[in-house]
């Protein structure tokens, strides 16, 4: 077994987390992500404050086991959500888009473990510099919004830099990937893109059809000129999304408006106009499976390759 600070910080039996992806981690995939033993996560990205209060109730029927919340910091009802967790008895959050010190005072108070996600090296000591317990170095090959550095040279970095536990995220799919992540310096692994295709997630048909057919070369980063780039697949969207950006003569304020809820089209209904946010590793991506598959083959997979590593490269 792969011993991990993260488990016995947070209860889990593998050191594997669900990303909390926007519009697509509900309590179905959460808590199926959890029941395998990882720590699924619910997106506060959704139909509003009630309705994420609505998915962690949900959630705790279907599990006894920990799970948490993805919180949007830049998202309008984030100060809504913020107290809301602490209302539900949420113990574990992770942060992105924004700083979390405006609510570390109460989360602390309440027990809450914070898990900012973070693409800096500068971002992470901030952090820790704030009290979290972990947090995830996330790399720009990860789906959604992504930063600059990528996951082989930010990870080690970050590794080095703080002393609290580190998780690594951003082209993670399969178990080598996962041991590398380890390798350089990980206390577990963040996988979004993957856990697309678990028979528990509940994203349009469309969506996990896309996903399947993707290759090596079928994501692309729009957003970069108007400063939040976000990586997503090629189609109809993205497309026209990047050459509205390209043309100087369409102003941000355009580009903006066409853009604004194109990631639910696509999640709830299937929309080729809607925005498909997945990872660079969505081409590895190739069967529907349970949640509980993805995490025993990505974690028991990796503990393999990391067994088998000293005596293949070392003689």
């Amino acid at each position: 077994m792969i011993k991990s600070r993260i488990c016995e910080i947070l209860g889990i039996k593998y050191p594997i987390i669900q990303g909390g992806m926007a519009w697509i981690a509900d309590a179905s995939l959460a808590a199926a992500v959890s029941n395998a033993g990882g720590l699924g996560l619910i997106s506060s990205v959704n139909a509003g404050t009630e309705a994420v209060r609505n998915e962690i109730r949900k959630c705790k029927t279907l599990t006894d086991k920990p799970f948490g919340v993805n919180i949007m910091l830049q998202a309008p009802n984030a100060a809504e959500i913020a107290q809301m967790v602490i209302e539900e008895g949420v113990k574990i959050l992770t942060t992105g888009a924004g700083s979390p010190a405006p609510y570390m005072e109460a989360w602390k108070a309440a027990g809450i473990h914070v898990i900012p996600v973070v693409a800096s090296v500068a971002l992470a000591l901030k952090v820790q510099a704030l009290g979290a317990t972990a947090l995830v170095a996330e790399g720009a090959e990860s789906g959604g919004h992504v930063g600059e550095l990528h996951t082989i040279s930010l990870l080690p970095q970050v590794a080095d830099a703080v002393d609290i536990p580190v998780i690594g995220a951003g082209g993670i799919a399969d178990p080598r990937q996962a041991a590398a992540a380890f390798i350089l310096g990980a206390d577990a692994i963040q996988v979004g893109t993957r856990f697309l295709s678990a028979e528990e997630c509940t994203v349009h048909q469309n969506y996990k059809e896309r996903i399947l057919k993707a290759t090596d070369i079928s994501t692309i980063v729009t957003g970069k000129t108007l400063g939040h780039p976000v990586r997503s697949l090629k189609t109809p969207f993205s497309n026209t999304f990047a050459k509205m950006e390209a043309d100087p003569e369409v102003k941000p304020e355009e580009i903006l408006a066409f853009g604004t809820g194109a990631l639910r089209k696509a999640v709830k209904e299937g929309d080729p106009n809607g925005s498909y946010m997945a990872g660079e590793v969505a081409g590895m991506v190739n069967k529907i499976e349970p949640a509980k598959a993805i995490v025993e083959d990505i974690i028991l997979g990796a503990e393999k390759i990391l067994k088998e590593a000293s005596t293949k490269y070392i003689g």
